[in-house]
């Protein structure tokens, strides 16, 4: 069985196609450099892209594969959650394939693709509490099999990876923030500065609180990084470059300590809910995925505490794990092999639910 898969919700146009569950080929654009200036992605400047993109990227990876499309069994897309016109281009694409060559199409939920991806590329799902974090999303899910999920809780504000790049834009840092806080963070002490851990009692998730705790921090700590000015385009430079020498050895300290002692923050909520979830649901299987996931020091604290507790832990490779149409491959593949279809007539969903 072959798949070709379509990922557009956001800001990366990516195809794969997936042949028994190996990957063939996957290809993907990548539009930072076109929203960094603005610091986040603007959906009209998206969905022009995609437009730009998809149509050689779809001949790239025929090409690539080695194969004619005419021997695709399935076209599959994201679609939702995600950005309603980034999303019509990659199901418009796909369904206009699946009703030109007579397949399947498969209407696949980005979550999802992202919840399976750490199995990539085993045939057999195996029961375990996931936990998905992204730029978009911070949940929790019970998975029982392919397409049976329970999603135990949710973040009711900020997702972890919105949390990290609305805090690296008040650092002054680059977008996108994630890995731009956790190069900073390195050698930080992640102990000097107290930073709230939300909602310990809870099953959901809440990162808007931290968020705030840094903004009114970094008066108090006199934070010379903190931008002195911003221009029209909203990109920030940094003050430090005109402190003494001495002045902005001290300022970088600061900064990776601050940096550091807010990832731990997030890094505590997310392990600390997860292991309690996986005892609750008496499973011995943790798995992690999402674009924050790529962050190396949760994945590490993650791995430690479940080997501490008795538990496996699992995750997928961290090109899996950003936005790619690997994962949306494979979830379609999963999907068809259990007897699951979808109809062409079926509409995108900027806020499709897991569950």
């Amino acid at each position: 069985m072959t798949i070709l898969g379509l990922e557009t919700s956001c800001d990366e146009t990516a195809i794969a196609i997936l042949r028994d569950g190996e990957l063939l080929v996957s290809e993907v654009a990548s539009q930072i450099a076109e929203h960094e200036k603005y610091g986040g992605v603007v959906p009209e400047v998206a969905s022009r892209n995609h437009l730009v993109h998809a149509p050689r990227l779809l001949e790239r990876a025929v090409h690539a594969a080695k194969i004619d499309i005419s021997e695709v069994d399935g076209f599959a897309a994201t679609s939702g959650p995600g950005l309603a016109s980034s999303l019509m281009i990659g199901a418009s694409i796909a369904k206009g394939l699946a009703i030109g060559f007579g397949k399947p199409y498969m209407a696949i939920n980005h979550l999802e693709g992202h919840l399976l991806s750490p199995f990539f590329p085993d045939a057999e799902i195996r029961s375990n509490v996931s936990l998905i974090v992204s730029g978009g999303h911070t949940m929790s899910i019970f998975v029982r099999a392919v397409a049976d999920y329970e999603v135990i809780g949710r973040t009711v504000d900020d997702a972890a990876g919105e949390a990290f790049d609305k805090v690296a834009k008040l650092l002054g840092l680059g977008y996108p923030g994630g890995p731009e806080i956790e190069k900073h963070a390195t050698g930080g002490d992640p102990t000097r500065f107290d930073l709230p851990r939300s909602m310990p009692d809870s099953e959901n998730f809440s990162f808007s609180g931290l968020k705030t705790a840094v903004r009114y921090l970094l008066p108090k700590i006199a934070f010379a990084v903190i931008p002195s000015r911003a221009d029209g385009e909203g990109a920030h430079t940094n003050s430090w470059s005109a402190q003494p020498k001495e002045r902005a050895r001290d300022d970088k300290v600061l900064l990776a300590d601050l940096c550091a002692s807010f990832q731990q923050a997030v890094i505590d909520v997310l392990v600390q809910k997860s292991i309690a979830a996986a005892q609750k649901y008496d499973v011995d299987l943790v798995t992690l995925s999402g674009g924050v996931s790529c962050n190396r020091e949760l994945r590490q604290q993650m791995s430690d505490s479940c080997k501490h507790h008795g538990l496996e832990f699992k995750t997928a490779e961290p090109w899996l794990c950003t936005d790619n149409a690997a994962m949306i491959a494979f979830a379609a593949w999963l999907r068809l092999r259990h007897g699951f279809h979808s109809s062409v007539t079926e509409e995108i969903d900027p806020n499709l639910m897991l569950a």
